[in-house]
């Protein structure tokens, strides 16, 4: 894949995730808006995160980063990747049958290890109640996740990309049609998981049956593939094992704060805008992108994909880390004060938003180091390092909680965050200059750096002069129109005067 090609498709899977966070928002003020941060909110909460934290630990975590590169060598060499694919989407479904129905029994051991500071009040049986319902989502969204895989391995990115749009266009319709049917909105929102993991499975196994992919389950069976894929993804799963006990960790700390949860949680969809358009995109393009070129000994281009794949991201990802730290209260403000959400809650939670916005470029930049070891197979080290990670986040979430609240939460993800891409960056070195950034890489960067630290300095000055307008009813959008507005010109013109980027390049990018 050439490098246009390659940030053209950065810009196809950015765009859709994109489109699927917007609508995550519209999803989020309607549900801060008929909840705010009562009991059904934080149950609910609980009872989504638990398949979606399984879901990373065996799909996006495990199976899918040790999936994706042996499938796309099989494709470079023409070794039946078919075969493959069906045999990996039939035994990955079995074991998330079992899984779920295992689940099902646990399910109030599972709310407890996400939330103890549940027990003893009404969120805990709504919690159990909405994660019974919610948890088969695990398995179609999985399968959808493999089937993306697939889809991203043959350089097709639009279908695997547009699907999360439609877990969001199933839960807005959801809260509309219960508030105008008068049902109880957690439990309908309940019922919307698995309904929207239904949708989403069904476009990509469309979309990949287009393409010569048609897999339909069958007995799962353990061939050699399967075996040494087993092998590759069991310290990937560990790891991914890792990182979901930093979100427990997190959680734990939140439940014993009232509204703490659902206070993270709005804070959380905040800063995955910026990480899912432009992490997430560079992850999954680049990942089968370094598999081929390792594939075939292309050790130039691999390098060229990583520097490449790291300047647009640092350039898209350092001004919006700066505006979550220099504008959290007017968009948590805007976005979110209405109904049941208080001007306390967006307090709150702005808090939480500037904490996180410090550890973006972080976490973005593990998107773009881990492809480096997995495109290898080598899935061991990035377990070791999420090791080091989970207790350093452990240790500041717990032992800071008695003294700052649950904030503490959000700085130990921040922390872990950046210690994980120094422990990534250190290991990469192993395999040479293939796994470093070039010079271009290091030239644009740190101009990158100053642009949105000048955009910062704009921002800060504008939002003074226009506070106002967030105290008068029905002005607050206009003014975060004005603020983005101000950040997007002020960065990009000065980042396109000291040479940070040439907007050419995105200009060109957008149109292809």
């Amino acid at each position: 894949m050439k490098p246009a090609r390659m940030i053209s498709g950065f810009m196809t899977v950015g765009f859709w995730t994109l489109m699927s966070r917007i609508l995550g928002f519209l999803r989020d003020i309607l549900m801060a808006s008929f909840l705010g941060t009562g009991p059904v909110a934080e149950a609910f909460l609980i009872a989504f995160s638990l398949p979606n934290m399984f879901r990373r630990f065996f799909a996006e975590g495990a199976f899918n980063m040790a999936f994706v590169p042996m499938f796309s060598k099989k494709l470079e060499r023409g070794e039946d990747p078919y075969t493959f694919a069906r045999d990996a989407f039939s035994g990955l479904g079995g074991i998330l049958i079992v899984f779920s129905l295992v689940a099902h029994l646990l399910m109030p051991w599972l709310v407890i290890a996400m939330a103890s500071g549940f027990i003893g009040d009404e969120r805990f049986d709504l919690a159990v109640l909405y994660g019974r319902i919610a948890f088969p989502y695990i398995l179609f969204i999985s399968l959808s996740a493999l089937l993306a895989g697939v889809l991203n391995a043959n350089g097709r990115f639009a279908a695997a990309a547009a699907a999360p749009v439609f877990l969001n266009v199933v839960f807005v319709a959801a809260m509309l049609g219960a508030d105008a049917l008068g049902w109880p909105i957690g439990l309908t929102l309940a019922w919307a998981v698995p309904v929207s993991g239904i949708v989403q499975l069904a476009i990509v196994w469309v979309a990949a049956s287009r393409i010569g992919f048609r897999l339909v389950p069958k007995r799962p069976r353990m061939t050699p593939d399967l075996k040494r894929l087993l092998i590759i993804a069991a310290p990937a799963a560990l790891a991914g094992g890792v990182v979901q006990v930093n979100l427990l960790v997190g959680r734990q700390v939140a439940s014993h704060f009232e509204g703490a949860v659902a206070w993270l949680a709005y804070a959380d969809r905040l800063y995955q805008l910026p990480l899912g358009v432009v992490g997430i995109a560079i992850g999954v393009v680049l990942l089968p992108e370094l598999s081929r070129r390792l594939g075939a000994n292309d050790a130039a281009g691999s390098r060229d994909a990583l520097s490449r794949a790291g300047e647009i991201s640092m350039a898209l990802t350092i001004p919006a880390a700066v505006a979550l730290v220099v504008i959290p209260t007017p968009l948590i403000s805007v976005l979110f004060e209405r109904g049941a959400f208080d001007a306390d809650d967006t307090a709150a939670t702005a808090v939480a938003v500037a904490i996180y916005g410090l550890g973006l470029p972080g976490f973005v930049l593990q998107k773009l180091l881990q492809p480096v070891f997995f495109a290898r197979e080598d899935t061991k080290r990035p377990f070791y390092y999420a090791v080091v990670s989970m207790v350093i986040n452990a240790a500041i979430a717990i032992g800071l909680a008695p003294f700052i609240g649950f904030w503490a939460a959000a700085l130990a993800t921040t922390v872990a965050g950046w210690f994980m891409v120094l422990l990534l960056a250190l290991g990469a070195r192993r395999y040479g200059t293939v796994a470093r950034f070039d010079a271009q890489f290091w030239g644009r960067v740190w101009r990158v750096v100053l642009a949105a630290l000048l955009m910062g300095g704009a921002l800060f000055g504008v939002q003074i002069v226009i506070t106002p307008m967030f105290g008068t009813e029905g002005f607050g959008v206009l003014g975060l129109v004005i603020l983005i507005g101000s950040g997007i010109v002020s960065y990009f013109g000065i980042g396109h005067l000291i040479g940070a980027f040439r907007i050419g390049d995105f200009r060109s990018a957008l149109r292809r």
